[in-house]
């Protein structure tokens, strides 16, 4: 007969590992696949991308299943999301991700500086707001553009990041700070800008940390709204 410590710990498992890991793995996974099989298709030319809204779709759509998955998971395996992700933003919440989007416009603004001086003007002309930016398109896209750069892409995200990853790895009682930096790691490294890696970790260490003072993935939320912010702004420049 199994002990009660034997089947608690066991809480949460699927196929023995903790489910949220499970929805990171699997999420990462079909959005790698889909945007490959998406591009695939624009480079072949059944997409067009001369205009920005075939482009937004094209990018919004495998951006999408990277917080399906752990909601999913979340509401099959766990406690659902708002008891598990902490998905509803309180006054705290609020203040802490302000607080915390701030430090990572900082912290992309200075390691911005310095990576100029490795790559020259040119590191700066490969950015994605500047691509869309480039693109004709109405307004009416653009305004799709700058919501799915402030609201979609930072849930999607953070459900991910420092919701399912960090919840899989916090189950395994790895240490926090540990958590922040390896979340942040992966954060980088998934935007798939090898140029723009290091400042991306230090924006993924500040938006991270506001998941490590309140325990809640909605600070985290605004705080990378809050760093998607001037680029969306960035967007209507040229409108």
């Amino acid at each position: 007969m199994e002990d009660e410590g034997a089947t608690s710990a066991r809480t949460g498992l699927v196929f023995g590992a903790h489910w949220a890991l499970l929805a990171f793995i699997a999420s990462l996974g079909v959005y790698y696949a889909l945007a490959l099989l998406l591009s695939g298709f624009a480079f072949h030319g059944r997409i067009g991308l001369a205009d920005l809204g075939p482009l937004i779709l094209l990018a919004f759509v495998p951006n999408l299943l990277l917080g399906l998955g752990p909601v999913v998971a979340s509401r099959r395996w766990g406690r659902g999301v708002r008891a598990d992700f902490g998905l509803r933003p309180t006054g705290r919440d609020l203040r802490v991700g302000l607080a915390c989007g701030g430090f990572s416009l900082l912290a992309a603004y200075v390691l911005n500086l310095v990576l100029m001086q490795v790559y020259g003007s040119r590191y700066l002309s490969d950015s994605t707001t500047d691509v869309l930016r480039g693109m004709s398109s109405s307004i009416g896209w653009l305004v799709f553009a700058a919501l799915v750069v402030v609201v979609a892409a930072p849930l999607t995200e953070e459900l991910l990041f420092r919701g399912a990853l960090w919840t899989g790895l916090a189950h395994y009682r790895v240490p926090p700070w540990v958590i922040l930096v390896l979340t942040a790691l992966v954060f980088a490294q998934v935007h798939g800008e090898p140029e723009r890696t290091l400042a991306l970790l230090g924006q993924g260490i500040a938006i991270g940390a506001a998941r490590l003072i309140t325990g809640r993935v909605s600070a985290s939320v605004i705080a990378h709204a809050t760093n998607n912010l001037p680029p969306a702004l960035l967007l209507f420049g040229g409108a």
